[in-house]
Formats: C-alpha cells, structure tokens, sequence
C-alpha cells in the first residue's frame, strides 16, 4: 500500500508533470471542458422534450424508452462510428467523436427523470394553478418545474457523473485527458503505475467533485421543499 501512495504521490507531487499541454493541469482541464460540453448538449436534447411530453401526458412508455436507448449502447462503439464520420466531415479525431459518445451517455438519465418529476405532478396542483388563470407554459414552469427539481437534478447530477467518467475513453481516440495517463500507463512495457494510478485517481476525484457540487446546487434550490415539511 505504501508502494503504491508512494508511487502517485511522486508523480502528483512532481512540478514537471504539471506543465506543458500533455501535464495534469492541461488534461483535467480538457476533461472538465469535454464532460461540461457534452452535459451541457444532452441537457439541451433532453430536457425540452421530456418537459413537454410530460406535461401532455403523451407516449410514457415510448419515450422513456427511446430515451433509453443510450444506455443500452456502448459508449466506445459510439466512438468507432461516429470516428470515420468525424474524420470525413473535417472534425478530425479526440474531441467530438468523443462528445457523441458522452451526449448519447447523458441524454437517458436527465429525459427519464425530467419526464417522471414532471408526469408525476399532483392532478389537483395543476387545477388549482390552472383555476387562478395560468396559462399551460406558466403551469409547467412555476409549477411543474419547482414541483419535480428534485428529481430532475438528480437525473441531471447522473448524468453529469457518468460523462465525467466515461470522458477518459477519449483517450483511446487521441483526445488529450485525464485518460490518457492509463492509456500511456498500460501502453508502457512495464505498466507505469504512477500514470495509472494517476489517471484513475483523477478521474474518481473530478467525478466525486462534480457529484458534490451539484448535490450543494440542488440543496439550494429545493431548501424550500424541507422548510415547506
């Protein structure tokens, strides 16, 4: 066990290992822009029609599970098909074969749990806003939306992890990240245990961070929620 701490602690704690555009600074930063880039564009896919359809009512079963498509498909299989489309484009390697693959990762959590926070809005909440003049809009976002927050930040901080996690198979398609530490760690003769040990330990870390934060964000907007109990 010393061995190991011994082992991460020398390559963290070394100056050298920080700078240039391949140092750990460079590469969590990359990751971090990856995972926010990515989180940001699933949300933006997601979110607006799992709203809608909530609030209509229309086709439960079939949107979860078209939404739920994602999860049944291997990110790295993403990669490999979106690759060649990437490079034919003009995209080139690394960032947006790798975002494809993170977007397809982060859509189911934030549609399923947006569609059931906002499906499972009491019928007499709706009314009574409904009965003092609100129109439908004005029903879903002062309404709906505080009444299911909870739950879809909970999808949303899901979906945020597991793109922070899953971003280190970039690294595999030559993108420059918190991955590319075990890439270059196992692709050693002697497995270099420092990089991978490096490589997962940040990876753990950033994911940790970003569950952290994001738990603190939805304790602020739902406080209400506990002081209304």
């Amino acid at each position: 066990m010393n061995a190991i701490f011994n082992d991460l602690w020398g390559f963290i704690s070394t100056a050298d290992n920080w700078r240039g555009s391949n140092g750990i600074a460079a590469r969590a930063q990359a990751h971090l822009w990856i995972s926010f880039v990515a989180t940001v564009i699933a949300t933006a896919i997601a979110f607006p029609p799992a709203l809608i359809l909530a609030h209509l009512g229309k086709a439960p079963v079939l949107s979860v599970g078209i939404a739920n498509i994602g999860r049944a498909l291997p990110s790295f299989a993403v990669i490999a098909l979106v690759l060649p489309i990437s490079i034919s484009l003009g995209f080139g390697l690394g960032f947006w074969p790798t975002c494809v693959a993170l977007v397809a990762l982060g859509i189911p959590p934030i549609f399923t749990n947006t569609y059931t926070g906002v499906a499972n809005t009491p019928a007499a909440l709706r009314e009574a806003a409904r009965g003092i003049g609100m129109t439908s809009p004005q029903v879903v976002m002062k309404v709906e939306v505080p009444h299911a927050m909870n739950v879809i930040l909970t999808g949303f901080r899901i979906s945020a992890v597991q793109i922070v996690a899953t971003a280190s198979l970039g690294a595999l398609v030559g993108y420059q990240c918190l991955g590319s530490y075990v890439i270059e760690g196992l692709a050693q003769p002697t497995r270099a245990r420092d990089r991978l040990l490096t490589g997962a330990v940040l990876i753990a870390a950033m994911a940790m961070i970003v569950d952290f934060l994001i738990n603190r964000v939805e304790g602020h907007l739902t406080g209400w929620r506990s002081r209304l109990r």
